[in-house]
């Protein structure tokens, strides 16, 4: 069915500012069959279900929106001292100056801009490919956008335990600048990775990450958004879990005027766990959406969703999250909790929790709530000489507490902490 013309006429505009992507091979073949699907579905619009909350407008527009980058001299970046291989995208494109020599123990290491020149590739078995599995039900307009167009990227191929995380580093420098990202990790039957992002990485950032974790596999990732409050962003997470695999992600959001980061998880192997969190701190003009969609496809698998959002000075948070349990997939447990904590009236939470089962031996529940802080607890506190706004620091930290603890690495989750208290410093709240 041919789209109707106005969506006709906004995806032609977006595609003609796109450069043309390189590649031939292997990645040519993919990047064409990616704008197939593009083309037939359009971009999206706020009639769409899955927009219906959040204005996909500044990320339609065929230009980036101005973003000034942030100067954050005076704070240190995050994961320093960590022992950790370091690649760094400055505004999109890869800088090998400030990144480490890619070669680490059972892991290799290949950039996407030069890869996908080959004929062959291990790649061509994962990039696009969960991407296109997760387009039904739901359409993923960007997602596709971002198969045909993405211009770098790294392909990492885990056949062993890592000996230590790989860290992806994303730096703004231009106030225009348009980044299309696409990540592809796969992991081997026993293998393990533990994977860090931050950065705000461009005005406008579109990235994409396919995941395949093996039987028996572990996938760690640890994103951290934060710093420029003028960029805007749109994230994919497609993961394909095999029997007794592990996968946890989780991500800080603070700043930013439009976030979105979307996770599409499928549990096909037995016994597999994907556990997904998020904390996020806004203030002003911030709107950030949470949209998850996790497949049971297994037995006796275990799936969480933990979301937790702070809101304030007219900050929206968004949270549509889904549990989708297959005929045949019994035993599943599968937990889903979204919360905000409202520090004013003019902040709105907006969200939409789902769960379709199709399995009659399951265990799946879902929550979602909104509201104030605790005066009593804030008097409480107050009473025993805290002053009222550390009290209230206090209370936003406590509340935040059970997303930050899906978080293994105790020392990344203390640093997560701290970044979270020197935020609430900067910010403070009315009243």
């Amino acid at each position: 069915m041919a789209l109707p013309k106005a969506r006709e006429d906004a995806l032609a505009a977006r595609l003609q500012a796109l450069p043309v992507a390189a590649g031939k091979g292997w990645l040519a073949a993919v990047r064409a069959e990616a704008l197939a699907r593009l083309t037939a579905m359009g971009l999206p619009a706020r009639r769409d279900e899955y927009w219906r909350y959040t204005d996909p407008a500044s990320l339609n527009a065929p230009e980036a929106p101005v973003a000034h980058s942030f100067d954050a001299s005076d704070e240190s970046e995050p994961f320093d001292g960590m022992d950790r291989l370091k690649i760094v995208f400055v505004d999109g494109v890869f800088d090998p100056a400030a990144s480490d020599d890619l070669t680490l123990s059972g892991v290799t290491i290949e950039r996407l801009a030069e890869a996908g020149s080959k004929d062959i590739h291990w790649a061509q078995g994962l990039y696009g490919v969960l991407e296109t599995r997760g387009q039904d039900p739901v359409a993923r307009p960007f997602a596709a956008l971002n198969s045909a167009f993405a211009t770098d990227g790294v392909l990492i191929h885990v056949t062993g335990k890592a000996t230590k995380p790989v860290s992806l580093v994303y730096v703004h420098e231009s106030e225009v600048s348009d980044a299309i990202l696409h990540h592809c990790v796969k992991l081997d039957p026993g293998a393990s990775l533990t994977l860090l992002e931050n950065g705000p990485a461009a005005a406008r950032l579109n990235k994409v990450m396919e995941v395949e974790v093996a039987d028996g596999a572990s996938f760690h990732h640890i994103r951290l958004q934060g710093r420029d409050h003028e960029r805007r962003a749109v994230t994919h997470l497609f993961a394909r879990l095999g029997a007794r695999s592990e996968l946890r992600s989780f991500t800080l959001t603070a700043n930013g005027r439009l976030t979105r980061n979307e996770s599409v998880l499928e549990l096909a192997g037995a016994e597999g766990r994907a556990h997904l969190a998020g904390a996020t701190v806004g203030d002003g003009e911030f709107h950030h959406d949470d949209t998850v969609f996790v497949t049971h496809a297994a037995e006796a698998c275990e799936s969480r969703q933990v979301y937790k959002k702070v809101l304030m000075n007219g900050a929206v948070g968004v949270f549509q999250g889904k549990i989708l349990v297959k005929p045949g997939a019994q035993k599943t447990d599968g937990y889903q909790i979204s919360q905000s904590l409202l520090l004013d009236e003019d902040s709105q939470f907006l969200a939409k929790p789902e769960l379709e089962i199709y399995a009659d031996d399951v265990k799946c529940s879902h929550g979602s709530t909104s509201g104030a802080i605790d005066e009593v607890a804030l008097f409480y506190l107050q009473s025993r000489g805290v002053p009222r706004r550390t009290a209230q620091a206090l209370l936003v930290l406590a509340f935040l507490a059970e997303a930050i603890q899906e978080v293994a690495d105790e020392d990344i989750a203390e640093n997560i902490h701290a970044r979270l208290e020197r935020w609430l410093a900067r910010h403070g709240s009315k009243g």
